[in-house]
């Protein structure tokens, strides 16, 4: 008696390790009539995208049924090279005619609350999250979009007007360790030092190029980034106006491979210092000053001083003709 009632109990068990829950959503597909191959649902997770799921498209047509934690940013796409297309998803069923960029979404709230943000010219990110202070839209747009061009403080009185629904959110926990972050690298503060590899694969530290320089540029860039890439020319004017007076440049790459980086170095001229760990938006250097968004910059005394921050076209030439 007692094996059979220990063999049923094993039983119950060995069925609830294996229960598995219920989609909470169900996206109903279509693309063009006879594609085939994979459509990969993915989760935007700081920057970067983590797959979920992956599914067969079937004469034009797919279906993913999941559970997930909704609601959320999410991102359907055909091929992992190319930056998915943004579907903020709620419990229930929606439908997507995919199309690249031309993407259409119905039945998500949360996305058609989306796409009336990116329908309003010059939003005021303050006045948006007042207004909507449940929404996970103005909780992720404020982080993403306008995070970088706020001051610490700001930063952390807008997060006071998120519902406390939000205050626990993944993109307001990043909100505040931006704060702190920013708080470090502002102007006056000595700007953290950090180790990292060179062109030449030798280990450097920031502060070793402060000897024999009276004013340095931290520039952080990437070759894949188009503005980085059009104020170059202007960096590499200034470089050649004034290093002879004690000016100088670390270029900082958000690049994810050495030929890139130094393709791109070679092909705007850049004759400068430079380094790099090759790991794209999770760059130690990038996270330590809080970088959000390329091209940022910091120009520091030689004793690591930060004297100005993010110095762009005649900005950075005005700011050099004052200090040298």
């Amino acid at each position: 008696m007692k094996k059979i009632y220990y063999a049923a109990m094993l039983a119950i068990g060995l069925t609830a390790c294996t229960q598995t829950q219920a989609p909470n959503i169900v996206i109903d597909g279509e693309t063009q009539a006879d594609a085939t191959g994979w459509i990969y649902l993915k989760k935007f997770n700081n920057k970067l995208w983590d797959t979920v799921d992956s599914v067969q498209i079937n004469d034009g047509k797919f279906k993913f049924e999941e559970n997930l934690v909704l609601p959320e940013l999410y991102g359907l796409t055909t091929t992992h090279e190319n930056t998915p297309f943004f579907i903020f998803l709620e419990e229930g069923e929606v439908q997507v005619k995919f199309d690249g960029a031309r993407t259409q979404v119905t039945g998500s709230s949360v996305q058609d609350e989306y796409n009336a943000y990116l329908q309003q010219p010059n939003v005021d990110i303050k006045e948006y999250i007042q207004q909507h202070p449940t929404s996970i839209v103005a909780n992720y747009v404020f982080y993403r979009n306008y995070s970088y061009r706020l001051t610490a403080d700001q930063i952390r009185e807008y997060i006071d007007y998120l519902d406390p629904s939000l205050q626990n959110s993944a993109y307001t926990q990043v909100l505040r360790q931006l704060a702190d972050k920013y708080d470090q690298v502002s102007i006056g503060r000595t700007a953290p030092d950090f180790e990292i590899e060179d062109l030449e694969g030798k280990t450097v530290k920031l502060s070793d190029f402060y000897a024999g320089n009276k004013y340095i540029l931290v520039d952080f860039w990437a070759a894949w980034c188009p503005p980085c890439r059009a104020e170059n020319p202007n960096v590499v004017a200034n470089y050649q106006r004034f290093h002879d007076k004690g000016f100088d440049v670390v270029g900082v790459s958000l690049d994810k491979t050495r030929e890139e980086w130094v393709k791109g170095i070679e092909d705007d001229g850049l004759t400068w210092h430079h380094v790099s760990d090759l790991v794209y938006w999770n760059s130690a250097p990038a996270d330590l000053y809080g970088v959000r968004a390329i091209p940022a910059n910091f120009l520091l005394d030689n004793t690591g001083k930060i004297v100005a921050k993010n110095l762009r076209g005649e900005q950075l030439t005005k700011k050099l003709e004052e200090l040298l």
